[in-house]
């Protein structure tokens, strides 16, 4: 089998087994306090989990929660008549109020521990 052939077969091999690697809402909220206690996620003061340390599905799960949550302040906002800036910020100020001692946090464009 030529190079070409092998590189191919192996692209359409991972292609097709993506989607079984992928997680869903439930099952990052489910890992999410792992993620947050062995230091990959982190708080941010917008309201948005943030990748402190790249690795396993940190990324996928912090897409997963953000989208869920950018979709709850967006109503938040709508039905108080506000920004959804406000709301993100709020919810931001909250989640770092209730982060654990120990685990990460964004403040500036740093993360530091709690």
């Amino acid at each position: 089998m030529t190079l070409y052939k092998r590189i191919a077969s192996l692209v359409l091999l991972l292609s097709l087994s993506a989607p079984a690697f992928a997680i869903n809402l439930n099952d990052a909220m489910s890992a999410l306090g792992g993620a947050k206690a062995s230091g990959q996620l982190g708080e941010t003061q917008t309201g948005y989990l943030g990748v402190v340390k790249p690795g396993g599905n940190a990324e996928e799960i912090a897409k997963l929660i953000n989208d869920a949550r950018r979709n709850e302040y967006k109503k938040l906002a709508e039905k108080n008549g506000i920004e959804v800036t406000a709301v993100e910020a709020i919810a931001g100020k909250k989640a770092i109020e209730k982060t654990p001692a120990g685990q990460y946090i964004q403040q500036g464009s740093e993360w530091v521990k709690k």
